[in-house]
């Protein structure tokens, strides 16, 4: 019997839906055409859904390891879910020493610190910090500290970047500063790679200058690209702190000291700093530059 009466009330439905089709039906029309609609890859950013953190996953998260609650709390914050990253702050601390970062929030951490929201990449920073066992205070710097500036080189380059990080959190930034600045001498081309990324997440203003002077001057393509990039996109500085490099790298673009693909890194990084895309052409940039100011 029910069965039946199911059937007879599908039936019903479908004839009373095919119906107001076919009577032109304005409210069902309205209803099903937004739903209807094609997304293609040329519109505009356009929401799924409206991306808060649901009460059920919240009230889920204490049943879960640190490691679940890291892994879908950072893939929230990178989806921009509202919630996702309080949740974060509320619980980071309580992660120190429990996460890994295991293939799954390895592959989160580096999507979160490439994200154009800077409050995405300090989320990935604070998960890397749990995950990596760091204590947010200067007992961390002063452990660190002489092996940073000249350990053997895997432990350097490690104890590099843990200070660059717990230094964008604030913690010891001058001494971190002066550490990391002494290893972009090095002669170890490896250590002055992780000196140029650390100078890059540490992320203060004193850190601008130098790098814009290890583009125009290391001697190695691969440390001069790093610096590039860590001014233009990567690293944690703000857009308006980026934007302070621009009179140099106009300086850089006339600059017939540099090599080819220097110059090239250069129209590179002045377009990934304003948002303009203009010709690889000093005058062109020149102008744009002054009508600005």
């Amino acid at each position: 019997m029910r069965i039946s009466n199911w059937r007879t009330t599908s039936l019903a439905a479908t004839a009373f839906l095919l119906g107001s089709i076919a009577a032109g039906s304005g409210s069902l029309r309205a209803a099903w055409e937004p739903i209807a609609r094609f997304i293609s890859l040329e519109d505009p950013p356009s929401p799924a859904s409206a991306n808060v953190l649901s009460e059920h996953e919240i009230t889920m998260l204490d049943e879960t390891t640190p490691q679940s609650q890291a892994e879908l709390l950072l893939e929230r914050s990178i989806n921009h879910y509202r919630g996702a990253n309080e949740q974060i702050a509320a619980r980071v601390g309580r992660w120190r020493g429990k996460i890994e970062l295991n293939e799954r929030l390895h592959n989160l951490f580096t999507t979160a610190i490439n994200s154009d929201d800077l409050t995405v990449r300090v989320a990935g920073i604070e998960v890397d910090i749990a995950a990596r066992d760091l204590v947010k205070d200067s007992s961390t710097v002063d452990r660190l500290e002489a092996v940073a500036r000249s350990g053997e080189q895997g432990p350097r380059v490690n104890a590099l970047w843990d200070l660059a990080l717990i230094g964008n959190r604030g913690v010891g930034q001058d001494r971190i500063l002066d550490v990391l600045l002494s290893s972009t001498h090095d002669e170890n081309v490896n250590i002055r790679y992780w000196a140029v990324e650390g100078l890059a997440y540490l992320a203060v203003d004193a850190s601008i200058e130098p790098l814009l002077d290890i583009f125009h001057d290391d001697p190695s393509p691969m440390i001069r690209e790093r610096a590039a990039c860590g001014l233009a996109q990567s690293g944690m500085f703000s857009a308006a702190q980026r934007s302070t490099a621009v009179p140099r790298l106009l300086d850089f673009a006339i600059d017939g000291a540099l090599d080819a693909e220097t110059h090239t890194w250069v129209f590179q990084a002045l377009r990934d700093i304003t948002g303009q895309t203009l010709p690889h052409d000093a005058a062109r940039w020149r102008e744009w530059y002054k009508a600005q100011r």
